[in-house]
């Protein structure tokens, strides 16, 4: 399938008129527009034995499927948001369950040739676990996105025991991306009017106390940050987003990611992907949804500045974003109509990908027919 994105300057709400983030700035001096074009990686090759169509030169495995054994426990339904971890020769990839009552977080350990070498649980009893973040200090932060939903600090090699961290505010979340440079948090909003956050510890590294602040639309067109009077989202009160008039609001907010000074987000109702320049304080579009990337959702991204956004339905695929403004598919699941790809993230050494189909071939409401699949191949850097 042939793609589009339209890189623009203008953006309802905001007034910004330059294109943001240290990874854009090829686009920019592009005249800000992206003509369709073959993916790095060219076409994808039929579907192959595990329904995955993928360019030359890659290849798919199952790592896991949920309710049944791997590396020692039961994988987790309803597999969302993820991330991987350097540990020793080896690595582990972490996986949300975005279940109620039941959720959590589940993790694979992998040995250095690829193969699994155990696994386990280190979050239980939360619930709608959707997506996330990784900290700088090696840790996980896994979203219930629910009402009043919290942040959960988890620990990828299981030696800890998970935190919740409520002073990050008490929201439908979704996902988070640090920022090590301004040593801030970012947060999304899974709500038609959700708003993006930026949560400020009192000590980088130790998140149980901070600011959280909103996201808000200036008197001159811009955007600023304002904090939030009351981020524990009363139960009979204003919710967090309602708390400050001059909130910038977005269309479910999802996926997000932070790479040299851009906090990258994307919003599911208008299948957009935004920037947001720290350093400049300003919000842009990367993809206005007028292309046939469908169903925004999880996103990713690499050193080298490629982003990969997953599909939330649309063809069940993942789209690279790159800098020079192509978008392309690089992964389908061919058979899994009726799911959802989530949680791309890719090994520490940048050859593999994981994520998962949420529901499966069967397109189970409770994800008990959830895939996890590993492709291996050569990534750009």
């Amino acid at each position: 399938m042939q793609r589009r994105t339209l890189f623009r300057a203008a953006i309802a709400g905001t007034g910004a008129v330059a294109f943001s983030g240290g990874l854009w700035q090829s686009a920019a001096s592009a005249a800000l527009a992206a003509e369709p074009g073959a993916g790095p990686y060219g076409p994808l090759r039929a579907p192959d034995g595990n329904g995955v169509a993928l360019p030359e030169g890659f290849s798919s495995r199952v790592v896991a499927r949920s309710t049944r054994p791997v590396g020692g426990i039961i994988w987790h339904g309803a597999p969302d948001g993820g991330a991987c971890f350097a540990d020793g020769d080896g690595w582990i990839y972490v996986s949300n369950c975005e279940l109620p009552l039941v959720g959590g977080v589940s993790a694979i350990r992998f040995r250095a040739d690829g193969s699994i070498d155990r696994a386990y649980r280190i979050l239980s009893g939360t619930t709608l676990n959707c997506a996330g973040g990784a900290t700088p200090w090696q840790t996980w932060l896994s979203c219930e996105e629910t009402f009043r939903g919290r942040v959960f600090e988890t620990d990828p090699f299981g030696r800890r025991s998970a935190v919740a961290h409520p002073a990050m505010g008490r929201f439908k979340h979704e996902a988070a991306a640090c920022d090590p440079d301004r040593r801030v948090v970012y947060l999304t909003e899974d709500e038609s009017d959700g708003c993006f956050y930026r949560y400020t510890p009192d000590t980088w590294g130790e998140l149980s106390r901070g600011r959280l602040d909103v996201l808000c639309e200036t008197s001159g067109g811009g955007v600023e940050w304002r904090a939030v009077p009351d981020p524990s989202g009363p139960l009979f009160g204003r919710q967090t987003r309602h708390q400050v008039a001059a909130a910038r609001h977005f269309d479910g907010g999802e996926g997000c990611h932070y790479q040299d000074g851009t906090a990258y987000f994307t919003t599911k109702g208008d299948d957009r992907v935004w920037a947001y320049h720290a350093g400049r304080q300003e919000l842009s579009l990367i993809y206005d949804g007028t292309g046939s990337l469908d169903g925004v959702d999880n996103i990713t991204g690499t050193p080298g500045g490629d982003l990969y956004v997953a599909e939330d339905g649309g063809n069940m695929e993942i789209n690279i974003i790159t800098p020079d403004g192509v978008v392309a598919p690089v992964i389908r699941i061919d058979g899994h109509d009726r799911s959802e790809v989530t949680g791309p993230a890719f090994s520490p050494d940048g050859t593999r990908l994981y994520f998962s189909s949420q529901r499966g071939r069967l397109g189970d409401p409770a994800g008990l027919d959830g895939v996890t699949f590993e492709v291996r191949g050569p990534f750009r850097r």
